[in-house]
């Protein structure tokens, strides 16, 4: 499956840098300000979606409803609270081994493509250093369907000039092996094999596949 692939379309957040703890963060920052605590196990509910329905979720948690006019001002918020935690991000922040595995496949000659809901996809491979290794971006600013919805990783094909069976998807969240899935391609999920079960190959980081 990996030896034969021409295309390698990653997640971001779990996958590439764990920015989980950050947008965590200015969640449980912007539940405080509306009066109620976020924890950290509200958070698990919110792997993998977009930003509207992540806000949804957090409202739910609260007991709280809001006019779409309101949502997008506070989805706005979060995501500056968002910005502002980021900003410090660097190189050391990669996980481990995906510089390396990057590079590799690009040596290999397989095209790599992002394939994140992220609106900020880009500043975040910035500030990492690495966006020269990608040969396609696809973020939340490109596409309006969220996982487990396929758009992300065929767009990414495209992007690739490439069928959607030449690509396999690397996956740190279950709506995001369901996407990969839907989409015709095979998934190497990132973290725990009782939780991406869906997934042709579960491991612990791409350290692993070195």
């Amino acid at each position: 499956m990996l030896q034969n692939m021409k295309g390698a379309i990653f997640d971001l957040d779990g996958v590439i840098v764990d920015t989980a703890k950050y947008h965590f963060l200015a969640w449980a920052e912007l539940a405080r300000e509306l009066g109620f605590e976020f924890t950290e196990e509200d958070n698990e509910r919110l792997k993998g979606v977009s930003r509207m329905r992540s806000l949804d979720i957090l409202l739910e948690v609260g007991g709280l409803d809001f006019p779409e006019e309101e949502k997008l001002a506070m989805a706005d918020k979060k995501n500056r609270l968002y910005v502002e935690f980021i900003t410090k991000l660097d190189q050391s922040e990669l996980l481990p081994g995906v510089k390396e595995y990057l590079t590799g496949l690009r040596e290999r000659g397989v095209g790599i493509a992002l394939g994140s809901a992220s609106k900020n996809a880009m500043f975040i491979l910035d500030k990492l250093n690495i966006t020269e290794l990608f040969d396609a971006v696809v973020d939340g600013n490109k596409v309006s369907n969220a996982k487990p919805d396929p758009e992300v990783f065929l767009t990414g094909a495209v992007e690739l000039k490439l069928q959607p069976e030449e690509c396999v998807v690397f996956e740190d969240a279950e709506a995001g092996v369901e996407a990969g899935k839907a989409a015709g391609m095979k998934v190497v999920g990132i973290g725990k094999p009782e939780i991406l079960k869906e997934a042709d190959l579960v491991v612990a980081g791409l350290h692993e596949l070195l």
